[in-house]
């Protein structure tokens, strides 16, 4: 195909706004097309033609007539591409490896240290994604997207770590320019809590479009999907419910510098401190789960206290955005309904009626695989959108 004949078929209005009527993967003949566009068969054929040489449709061979020769149908081909979702925390990285509907192929977790700094970070994710690639027998080819997702602050625009408290090292470096300089695919990166929202959501809510998902673990966060879209706000920390100040947190420090912080009273080590205090031998959220597991009744006050904590900020986000779900994530929902039903008790009583009559406050039925879920469907909606599919059928 000619750099003309390309250009007039991939435009804002070519085969990648066409590409976008199949990305759901179901089958449509040629004819449903010119009808949901309004375009001549000849162009539409002229535009699948393009997308069909990029691999990314192909026909359909199952297709059913009512007599006579069956109609050739045509739908996206979720094995044409690979996409990386990365989930990066203190001390792990989980890996993936799926198509483009969001399957995962392939997965690897692994052990490493955040503080080692970004460099020797992402060379080891990097080495990883390269393994996981040969053991699928595809190759950095085959890669279309890169999802991060990393635990500190993120300025989405630029992808750059901006003043990550545990990640040294991390502030302002170019996490995205990096990582493409090394695998040359579009590169997204956001905080953790956003793309477990965005994970919890695609797993478990794909048709809740006010969605709340609240991190509870050594810090405490929240991703907001409003009207079917991840909401960050200005700069990025639309969510930040950790370092807002609650009632029973006054004059107790936090580590961001503030006093009375809701992290400061309900996060993982703020209740395990608590249960120190009371002569309990624990070092932080991992053995407070234990005890809950247990049944120790100090444990579970005091988680259901910090969940009375969390509610109390919430019942301020329900009023403010009314979403239908909140789905708690994070360690420390591993001690199941006790959390949440200080949540409950709370955020019932106190928000307004019409905002909980249908409100659900459930456990995240993602768990730990809801960041890794979320970095994937970050990269495949980027790489699949209008503009990049312009720009990779340019490269071709």
């Amino acid at each position: 195909m000619s750099d003309t004949t390309r250009s007039s078929a991939l435009g804002s209005t070519g085969a990648s706004e066409l590409f976008q009527l199949l990305r759901d993967g179901r089958p449509r003949t040629r004819a449903e097309l010119a009808a949901m566009t309004g375009l001549a068969r000849s162009t539409v054929g002229l535009r699948l033609d393009a997308l069909v040489e990029l691999g990314l449709v192909g026909p359909f061979a199952d297709a059913v007539s009512t007599g006579g020769r069956p109609p050739s149908r045509v739908a996206l081909v979720p094995s044409a591409r690979v996409v990386l979702g990365a989930d990066f925390g203190a001390g792990h990285l989980n890996l993936v490896l799926t198509d483009l509907v969001g399957e995962t192929l392939i997965g690897r977790r692994s052990l490493l240290d955040i503080a080692d700094g970004p460099e020797r970070v992402l060379a080891t994710m990097v080495a990883e994604a390269d393994a996981l690639l040969a053991e699928l027998g595809r190759t950095r080819r085959d890669l279309i997207g890169v999802g991060i997702g990393l635990p500190g602050p993120v300025q989405f625009s630029t992808g750059r770590p901006v003043n990550p408290p545990i990640m040294p090292g991390w502030d302002g470096f170019d996490v995205p320019g990096w990582v493409r300089g090394h695998l040359d695919v579009p590169v997204l990166v956001d905080n953790d809590v956003n793309i477990m929202a965005l994970g919890e959501r695609s797993f478990a809510w794909p048709g809740v479009d006010h969605f709340l998902f609240v991190k509870v673990a050594t810090g405490i966060g929240s991703g907001i999907i409003s009207g079917g879209r991840l909401q960050r706000g200005a700069q990025g920390i639309a969510g930040d419910i950790g370092h807002v100040q609650v009632p029973r947190g006054a004059g107790i420090a936090c580590h961001c510098g503030n006093v009375g912080c809701l992290e400061a009273v309900a996060s993982g080590p703020a209740i395990a401190a608590a249960l120190r205090r009371e002569g309990h031998d624990v070092a932080g959220g991992a053995e407070v789960i234990d005890l809950v597991r247990a049944g120790d009744i100090d444990a579970i006050q005091a988680v259901r206290q910090a969940g009375r904590d969390i509610g109390e900020v919430l019942t301020a986000c329900v009023n403010m955005i009314n979403p239908s779900t909140i789905a708690i994530g994070g360690s420390m929902a591993q001690a199941g309904e006790h959390l949440i039903a200080g949540v409950r008790e709370v955020v019932y009583s106190r928000s307004m009626p019409l905002a909980t009559e249908h409100l659900s406050i459930v456990q995240s039925r993602s768990g730990e695989k809801a960041a890794v879920i979320g970095a994937s469907m970050l990269a495949i909606h980027h790489a699949l959108s209008p503009a990049a599919i312009d720009e990779l059928a340019a490269a071709v």
